[in-house]
């Protein structure tokens, strides 16, 4: 029985032609080669199976080929190369750092780099899997990698980068591979399917190059892997079969279904995928790679970034025409947030199942948010106005809010004027604001709420009295309102209201000068229960208050005691530890 050698190796790249999907590589290699400009040391950095190692061998090889070819590739003739081809060869040494990563193995790579070569002009070693090398092979390998002869020259090549010390990398070329392409995976096993006799479909190829994830010598071992499975005739069948990969029909059926809104049909495809043994996880991240097709194919321009077979290719054309853009984002969005939230999920079905229902409902959800505006009737004429600043117990189901003009404001007064009772019926109470207020329509269930705000901000209420009073009686009334808060222990707000008299100005407005920012918050907070307090014991329930601060009082800028406990707490923030530890009130 004849030893089978695994394509990996059988068809691994000999020259720099031959190298897949690093040109950015080879091409400098070969201006270095061909004008002499050979650096002493390189670092070959990247993922795995993407040639790193097979470049080291190809530039070692080319470097001591005594005819090389105007391409500057290696002859194969000449006794350097016969030499090399047959694993003879005394300039390439190659070390893996994973196992020889001593001081004492970096000695001995020394000891050897003084000895000149017997044939050809360099001696080329190639260690592997550097960054496995200590923190003392490092530093003891230093002054070789920066000083060495003139003959020598070191080929790192790493997967991590990241771990080897800068010391190492100032004194190398760095060279960056790429993850390979897909098509140019797929190409290169066209290549061995036809090198092999082997029946390959395009479709199957791409689905080896997708799974090996951008490396070359992990599509060559799941083909001859396919090979084993299905003989010379690799089919797209066969490979999603061997490598349990969901066939791309479960994703157009689903989107199919999904775009028919047809939940039942959905939630079955979604059930047999769970039968056939696949994960949720797995479906859900592919049927966001399915969308994101979707939408690259719906432009002309976008479609190259389409890495599928031309079949497969022409199927995302065909359904990305039945998708509109919006559609595709909405889907997008809500399978990303289904994938973020997988793991975390207990019941992990559910979460695929409805994020599969909403996908179904994207233009539903769509049309019943246009329709919103039905359930919502316009305000009556007897609608209910109350002030932004005025708070209301309970919640209003869907009120249609609109700012009104204050132009309305005498059509509005004349509209809310008590009539005569013609008839049984009794009308909604209308709620009055003097100043351009919000209108809001209250159902029947909420009109007792609005009645119940008696203590309101601006609340002018049908038959309610507007006697006349004077200057001394609201000086009276006020003093009475600041040693009511007194006695109930809130002194600092108390005596804030009685150091300043308020002035009665004009249709019952009183106008009240502040000290500060703060004061006029706390005021704020409890001005219904104070125009509450003044319009019963006045008997005026027409009563505003207006807060002033005045300029002469700004500029001597006197503060509250919140005012200086807050300064005193940005010098000391150990202060309110103690406030708190003592229970100590801060006051108005």
């Amino acid at each position: 029985m004849d030893n089978f050698i695994v394509s990996a190796r059988k068809y691994r790249p000999a020259t720099f032609n031959t190298v897949v999907g690093q040109a950015h590589i080879t091409n400098t290699l070969k201006n270095a080669i061909k004008t002499g400009h050979l650096a002493q040391a390189f670092l070959f950095c990247g993922p795995r199976g993407v040639g790193k190692t097979t470049c080291a061998r190809i530039l070692a090889k080319t470097i001591n080929c005594t005819n090389r070819t105007e391409n500057t590739e290696a002859c194969d003739q000449c006794e350097s190369c016969v030499s090399f081809n047959s694993g003879a060869s005394h300039n390439v040494f190659e070390l893996d750092a994973a196992s020889n990563n001593s001081v004492d193995d970096i000695r001995n790579l020394i000891d050897q780099v003084r000895y000149a070569p017997q044939l050809g002009a360099y001696k080329v070693y190639v260690i592997d899997e550097v960054h496995m090398l200590s923190q003392a092979a490092f530093n003891a390998f230093l002054k070789t990698l920066e000083e060495p002869p003139k003959h020598a020259i070191f080929i790192l090549a790493t997967t991590e980068k990241h771990k080897i010390i800068p010391t190492i990398l100032s004194r190398c070329q760095i060279f960056d591979f790429n993850r390979i392409q897909i098509e140019d995976i797929a190409h290169h096993l066209e290549y061995i399917a036809k090198s092999e006799n082997i029946n390959a479909e395009a479709e199957a190829l791409h689905i080896i190059a997708q799974k090996a994830d951008g490396a070359l010598r992990d599509a060559c071992s799941i083909f001859d892997q396919i090979v084993s499975f299905a003989g010379n005739n690799v089919t797209y069948k066969a490979v999603i079969d061997n490598l349990n990969i969901l066939d791309y029909d479960y994703y157009f059926q689903m989107t199919d279904a999904i775009i028919a809104e047809d939940i039942s049909k959905s939630l079955l495809i979604f059930n047999e995928i769970l039968n056939n043994g696949f994960d949720g996880h797995n479906f859900t991240a592919g049927l966001g790679d399915h969308f994101r097709n979707l939408l690259v194919s719906r432009d002309a321009e976008t479609l190259q970034l389409l890495e599928v077979g031309g079949n497969i290719k022409a199927k995302y054309k065909e359904q990305s025409g039945k998708c509109s853009l919006a559609f595709l984002i909405k889907g997008l969005t809500i399978l990303n947030r289904t994938d973020i939230n997988y793991k975390s999920s207990k019941n992990q079905r559910l979460q695929v199942e409805l994020a599969i229902m909403q996908l179904c409902s994207i233009n539903s959800i769509g049309t019943d948010t246009e329709k919103k505006n039905d359930i919502i009737k316009p305000p009556a004429k007897n609608a209910v106005a109350i002030p932004p600043s005025t708070p209301i117990s309970g919640k209003v189901e869907e009120p249609e809010i609109k700012l009104k003009d204050p132009s309305e404001k005498k059509e509005e007064a004349v509209a809310s004027t008590p009539q005569p009772a013609t008839n049984t019926v009794q009308k909604k109470p209308t709620i009055k604001t003097s100043s351009p207020s919000i209108s809001i329509h209250l159902g029947n269930n909420k009109v007792k709420e609005a009645e119940e705000i008696s203590s309101s901000e601006t609340i002018a209420k049908v038959n309610q009295p507007t006697e006349t009073f004077t200057q001394q009686a609201l000086e009276a009334c006020w003093n009475k309102y600041g040693n009511e808060l007194k006695a109930k222990g809130k002194t600092s707000y108390g005596v804030s209201m009685l150091s300043k008299i308020p002035i009665l100005k004009d249709d019952a407005m009183i106008e009240f000068s502040i000290n500060s920012k703060t004061q006029e918050e706390t005021i704020n907070e409890d001005k219904m229960n104070l125009l509450g307090f003044l319009r019963k014991e006045l008997n005026n329930y027409s009563i505003q208050l207006n807060l002033v601060m005045t300029a002469a009082e700004e500029k001597t800028n006197l503060y509250t005691s919140t005012d200086k406990y807050k300064r005193l707490l940005e010098k000391n923030p150990d202060l309110n530890k103690f406030r708190q530890a003592f229970d100590l009130d801060i006051g108005y």
